[in-house]
């Protein structure tokens, strides 16, 4: 039995999608903010995209001041790893020291007009990020499981995500990150 034209058109244009959805795929990331560290910069229900090949694909570096997603040693409700999305702070060989609410990278205090109550209340003695790791923090200090908590530590350029990049939703906040 043969297919007519039109059955023939139908299965064309059904292939042609699936191959292109998984070639997004491969690129980007679909993913759905469920936590409320990176408050006031994203909330609780944000649609974002994210990066897949940023780091690895177009051979960027991580820069102070991206969001990235990365998997973490902590344990979902499903019994998975958990997976955070946080600021970078600090990449390899910066010096990363927090006293009297302000945080500072190499001996300088970082302007970080996007934390939530503009300080970060936890002193922290300075640490150098190790090669092939980041330090990276919530925006939401006071609710944020980070880089600070020896549960999450630094974390390996092995474990990061991808680089978030775009928000779909909320419609009235689309746009890039």
């Amino acid at each position: 039995m043969a297919l007519s034209e039109n059955a023939k058109e139908w299965i064309k244009d059904i292939v042609i999608a699936v191959v292109l959805a998984a070639l997004i795929l491969v690129f980007i990331k679909p993913t759905i903010v469920r936590e409320h560290s990176m408050e006031n910069t994203l909330h609780d229900g944000d649609y974002l995209f994210v990066s897949r090949q940023q780091y690895k694909l177009f051979n960027k570096a991580p820069q102070r001041g991206d969001i990235v997603v990365f998997s973490s040693d902590l344990e979902s409700s499903t019994g998975a790893n958990k997976l955070l999305i946080k600021r970078i702070i600090g990449v390899p060989g910066d010096i990363v020291e927090i006293y009297d609410g302000v945080v500072y990278v190499n001996d300088e205090a970082l302007n970080e007009p996007y934390t939530k109550d503009g300080y970060t209340d936890s002193d922290m003695y300075p640490v150098e990020v190790p090669e092939n790791c980041l330090f990276c923090m919530g925006d939401n200090r006071q609710n944020s499981t980070d880089s600070r908590d020896g549960r999450v530590g630094f974390v390996s350029m092995d474990d990061v995500m991808g680089k978030a990049v775009f928000r779909l939703f909320p419609f009235n906040q689309i746009g890039t990150l």
